[in-house]
C-alpha cells in the first residue's frame, strides 16, 4: 500500500478549501497537510509543509498564480503543482503547464476529477480535467470570446489611455480597469499591452 499522498491547498476562496479539504481527506489516498490562501503565507509555509501535490488557484489575491508556479518549480522541483482555476483560456492553461504545472483541473470539476488528477501527479503523470482535455486537442485558432466591455476596454487600450482615464470614462473604479487589463493580456496571451493591441488587430477584434 502506498504511503499517502501529502497536499497542501492554496486558494483564497475558504469555502473551496473547506470543501476540498473534505473531499482529500475522506478519500483514503491523500490528506490536506496545509492550506494557504494567499502565496504570501503560502510562501512561508511551503518549506514546513513539502506536500508531494499543491493544489494551486492562478488567481491568488496578491500574485499570479502563473508566477507563482515558475517560483515554487524553482525553489522546490520535487512538488507536483495541480493548478486550480476557474479560467479555461488555451493561453493560460499553456503558460501554466510550460511554467512547471503537471496538472489543470478547472473548480467546477467533479470529484472524483480532482481525486484522479492528485493521484495522476503524485505518480508523475500529467493531469488534465476533462474540459481542459479537450480544449488542449481543439485547433490553436479557437476564436476568443470577448464579453461587449471586454472589447470596450480592449478599443480604449489601443487607442492609448491609461487606466484611470478608461475608469473616468465607463465610471468604473481604476482597481477594476487594471484587473480587465490584466485578464485582457491573459485571455489573448499577450505580453504587454504593445502586444496586446498587436493581436486584437490582427484577430480583428477591434
Amino acid at each position: 500500500m502506498n504511503s499517502m499522498i501529502s497536499v497542501a491547498i492554496v486558494d483564497d476562496h475558504k469555502i473551496l478549501t473547506e470543501g476540498l479539504q473534505g473531499l482529500i481527506d475522506e478519500s483514503g489516498m491523500a490528506t490536506v497537510i496545509g492550506i494557504a490562501h494567499s502565496a504570501s503565507t503560502c510562501r512561508i509555509s511551503l518549506g514546513f509543509w513539502k506536500p508531494d501535490v499543491l493544489l494551486l488557484d492562478i488567481g491568488l489575491p496578491d500574485s499570479s498564480g502563473l508566477d507563482f508556479c515558475k517560483e515554487i518549480k524553482q525553489q522546490y522541483p520535487q512538488i507536483k503543482i495541480l493548478a486550480l482555476t476557474t479560467h479555461n483560456e488555451y493561453s493560460i492553461v499553456k503558460q501554466m503547464l510550460d511554467n512547471g504545472a503537471s496538472g489543470y483541473l478547472i473548480k467546477n470539476a467533479m470529484a472524483e476529477e480532482v481525486l484522479a488528477g492528485i493521484q495522476a501527479v503524485a505518480d508523475g503523470n500529467t493531469f488534465l480535467c476533462h474540459e481542459i482535455n479537450l480544449l488542449m486537442k481543439r485547433p490553436k485558432e479557437t476564436h476568443i470570446w470577448l464579453s461587449q466591455r471586454e472589447r470596450e476596454m480592449l478599443k480604449l487600450i489601443a487607442e492609448g489611455f491609461t487606466n484611470g482615464e478608461i475608469a473616468d470614462r465607463i465610471f468604473l473604479s481604476p482597481e477594476t480597469i487594471k484587473s480587465y487589463r490584466k485578464n485582457l493580456l491573459l485571455k489573448l496571451g499577450a505580453k504587454n499591452t504593445a502586444v496586446l493591441v498587436r493581436i486584437a488587430m490582427e484577430q480583428k477584434l477591434i
